[in-house]
């Protein structure tokens, strides 16, 4: 297969994707890999050539890849994950409104362009997690105590304009639950949240209870997203959602390069087959052979009901 990579520039020395890429191509497939951040595109001729199988993004919230994506898909080409799911995500304040209408355990949201205007929130819902609503890797995530430490140093100011996110603050242990999907295998993993900086955990695949599992499984079907990743909060109230991420870093996922890079490929073949046999895309193309996935390792338990062991 033939697939195309775009790659921010704040990830062009991360193992994922790039490692991701030298597997296929390992595998004897052609990788072309535009970096959006650093180089001139072509985009029209690019696109129109229609001669790449799939487009795969990994890119920053707001960066320019995912207009390149866009434009991909507007002409028919398939791309990983689909892009209507990858911008149902991105936007925080977008996604917080799709997973409370249908039923997913997601705070209350409150949105502003500036963080004064959460003053207006009744103080009994203080503390506040605030964080731009285009925010990616924990950028800028601060928890605010009191309505008159909003404007404190080192927070989300939006003068860069912006939209904000408040929530509440959801009591915790200070330990995150990242909760990985690999085209339908859920891993779980354990790590520091970043509101907790100072609680000391080691980051590492922990067990997938049903209900989380259930929870992650469902925020896939809901926004139609293949490879994620989803924060999850162990709440007195059970299990609260926080994040979701589309192609995420799929770190302590066992085998997680060959695996991902396994997925990408199924997707790709599964996205030209729909493409074929609906007419909906924008080059001449013949039908793909049936997909059959490289070798890898399988989990020692089924995936549904770990991520793994410890």
């Amino acid at each position: 297969m033939r697939l195309c990579f775009l790659v921010e520039e704040q990830y062009r020395h991360d193992g994922m994707p790039l490692e991701v890429i030298h597997q296929l191509r390992a595998w004897g497939h052609q990788v072309d890999v535009l970096w959006p951040g650093r180089s001139l595109i072509r985009i029209s001729e690019a696109i129109r050539a229609g001669s790449h199988d799939a487009w795969v993004l990994k890119t920053v919230s707001g960066g320019p890849g995912l207009t390149l994506l866009e434009a991909a898909a507007s002409v028919g080409l398939t791309t990983v994950n689909d892009v209507r799911a990858i911008r149902g995500v991105r936007d925080k304040a977008l996604a917080a409104v799709i997973a409370r209408t249908k039923g997913l355990p997601v705070p209350v949201t409150y949105a502003a362009a500036r963080p004064e205007e959460f003053a207006e929130i009744a103080e009994a819902e203080f503390p506040l997690v605030v964080k731009p609503a285009d925010g990616s890797s924990g950028r800028a995530v601060r928890l605010v105590a009191t309505p008159d430490r909003l404007l404190e140093p080192g927070g989300p100011d939006g003068s860069a304009g912006g939209l904000l996110i408040a929530q509440p603050y959801v009591p915790n242990s200070g330990t995150d639950l990242k909760v990985y999907s690999v085209a339908g295998e859920l891993y779980a993993t354990e790590r520091c949240s970043p509101l907790h900086p100072a609680h000391a955990v080691r980051e590492r695949q922990v067990p997938l209870t049903p209900e989380v599992a259930r929870i992650t499984a469902e925020i896939g079907a809901v926004f139609g997203l293949d490879l994620y990743g989803v924060d999850i909060l162990l709440g007195p109230d059970g299990p609260v959602v926080v994040d979701i991420n589309d192609f995420p870093s799929f770190r302590q996922v066992p085998d997680a390069v060959a695996r991902v890079s396994a997925a990408v490929l199924g997707l790709a073949r599964q996205g030209a087959r729909e493409a074929f046999a609906t007419g909906q895309t924008g080059a001449t193309v013949t039908p793909p052979p049936p997909f059959t996935a490289p070798s890898v390792p399988r989990p020692t338990r089924p995936a549904a009901s770990i991520g793994g062991g410890r």
